[in-house]
């Protein structure tokens, strides 16, 4: 950038705060944790969730452990409003689970917000409005006064509407939007006059969310400000102090830290970072953060690949693989230094003692992923050119997660044989693991069939030999097909999908279709890919499905084997 260039921006002033504390201060309990994934994550979807995946996603929250969910913009469209409804009529809330809703500071969409709510055993409603001149002057056209007529204006319609529904419980969330782009003292005016509003009381507490709307400085300044707000609020013991910071400038996770160290209690985000622009902050990362500095974060981020798989196929986002503690790569080793000195800390780390291997901040297993010590996967000769070899020989793309496990069957053969490995006998080793493993469920037919809304099937498959001839049926043909291997008691979870053509200029003949298929047990535990060759498609996925399951059956003997010796 230019000199020209950069005087085009002035530096964000400092806080006049010379006796700050957060400083010296740690994190040693976890704040009250809000996601936002099905409003402001949703929002920023070029294609937003529809009814089947918001759904998914809400469950996945719930189950990690969220006790606070955004779950629409029901003054948006029907489709946000229905989902609310839904929710609220089909059950789907758990007891000790509160949905929040957002709304504008207008008369009309707060109405329409409450009448999406009628029925809630407990409701957060979310109302904001900006607060920073740049918007009072040159949008609203407001003065300062106006604004806060704005904000209050709002409120007591809310606390109007919510004593007409005394069944529910109502909690009232104030944003002054952009927050830190407000002279404090105005934004302090604001936030009293909505706590004064509510009549917020410490058994009524109003949740004060003061967003970093757009990250225009340091996190420090961000911490300044929260300290700031935490020690001149009216009503203090009548407040929660929320964070909501972006990621403009890449710390939104820092600004999160520092200022649940300047005195917030709760913050607000997204799982792996989704969100307007370059996110909102990363719930998951600043969670393992704290687990890593021993403060158990009261999330269970135990079986991680499920739910970075959840929140793909949810958002159709792909997670990145250096994303801190969930992307693909950050538990596997390329350099030769780096594996020697992490396979001695696995070798001297005993049980039940702290945490303490070089390069690995956390422990694999804490998040259900393994160290994946592999050899290079690049264009290089010898072993480190599995994927490349594949891929240029006989037109296999394998995803990422897949070229990791099998690496790990070809430097086990590799070192196993002594020898350097060819092309066709990577080929060789790739077909024996995939596509005629030990087999005790061997694919014969299928034929699919409509049934209403449902897919059906019916597959004839062997199993040690026997034939059998199962029935399912399943919001696609693999779900159908996963349903009819029920019927003899196989059941898996496909965690991911895809699907590609081979290539016709390599050695493996004419073009067909190639499906990669993850899959786990529904208890938990070691995923495992299969893969499917065949010229039709669906064809290819249920081969796919197969050989998953039987190779989840050798992975299974030979732990237990292992175990045993």
């Amino acid at each position: 950038m230019s000199h020209h260039a950069a005087a085009k921006y002035v530096p964000f002033p400092a806080v006049e705060l010379t006796d700050r504390q957060w400083p010296s201060r740690t994190i040693s309990v976890p704040p009250i944790w809000m996601s936002t994934d099905l409003r402001d994550g949703n929002q920023a979807l070029f294609e937003p969730m529809n009814a089947e995946r918001k759904m998914r996603m809400f469950r996945t929250l719930c189950d990690i452990g969220f006790k606070e969910i955004e779950v629409a913009f029901p003054s948006a469209s029907d489709t946000e409003f229905g989902f609310v409804r839904e929710l609220i009529e089909g059950g789907h809330i758990p007891q000790d689970v509160t949905i929040e809703v957002l709304t504008q500071a207008r008369e009309h969409l707060v109405r329409r917000t409450m009448e999406s709510l009628t029925g809630a055993r407990r409701a957060i409603v979310h109302v904001y409005n900006a607060t920073s001149k740049p918007f009072r002057e040159t949008v609203f056209g407001m003065d300062k006064a106006e604004v806060i007529e704005m904000a209050v204006a709002s409120v007591k319609l809310i606390k109007q509407l919510a004593s007409e529904q005394p069944q529910t419980e109502w909690v009232l969330q104030y944003s002054p939007e952009t927050f830190t782009a407000t002279e404090l003292d105005f934004a302090l005016e604001v936030c009293n006059a909505v706590t004064a509003a509510w009549g917020a009381t410490p058994d009524n507490k109003v949740i004060l969310n003061l967003p970093t709307t757009v990250e225009i400085a340091t996190p420090n300044i961000y911490a300044d400000q929260i300290e700031w707000m935490h020690r001149n609020l009216a009503r203090r013991d009548s407040v929660i102090i929320s964070l909501h910071p972006h990621n403009d400038r890449g710390t939104a996770v820092a600004a999160a830290e520092l200022g649940l160290m300047a005195g917030a209690d709760r913050v607000e985000g997204c799982l792996f970072g989704n969100g307007e622009r370059t996110g909102n902050v990363d719930l998951v990362t600043l969670a393992l953060n704290m687990q890593t500095q021993g403060v158990a974060p009261g999330l269970d981020f135990s079986d991680i690949n499920a739910i970075a798989r959840t929140a793909e196929y949810c958002t159709r986002l792909p997670i990145h693989p250096r994303h801190p503690y969930v992307g693909d790569l950050v538990f596997t080793a390329f350099s030769g230094s780096h594996q020697d000195a992490i396979k001695k800390g696995f070798a001297a780390q005993q049980p039940d003692t702290l945490w303490n291997v070089p390069y690995l901040p956390i422990d694999p297993a804490d998040v259900g992923r393994s160290y994946d010590s592999i050899i290079r996967i690049n264009s290089q000769s010898g072993k480190g050119g599995v994927a490349y070899l594949l891929e240029t020989g006989y037109g296999i793309v394998m995803p990422r997660r897949l070229q990791v496990e099998f690496s790990g069957e070809v430097q086990r053969h590799a070192d196993s044989q002594g020898v350097e490995m060819s092309s066709t006998d990577i080929w060789q080793l790739f077909s024996r693991t995939y596509f005629e493993c030990e087999r005790p469920v061997r694919y014969v037919e299928h034929h699919l069939f409509e049934h209403g809304n449902a897919q059906g099937i019916r597959l004839a498959v062997e199993v040690d030999g026997v034939s059998h001839l199962l029935t399912g049926e399943g919001n696609g043909p693999i779900d159908a097909a996963v349903h009819a291997l029920q019927g003899i008691g196989i059941s898996v979870q496909v965690r991911s999908f895809e699907e590609r053509a081979t290539s016709p200029s390599g050695e493996g003949g004419n073009a067909q279709a190639c499906a990669f298929m993850e899959l786990a047990h529904p208890a938990g535990g070691r995923e495992c890919y299969g893969v499917g060759l065949d010229t039709n498609i669906i064809t290819a996925s249920i081969k796919a499905l197969l050989s998953g399951i039987n190779r989840l059956a050798l992975t299974c003997s030979e732990a237990v084997e292992a175990q045993a010796a």
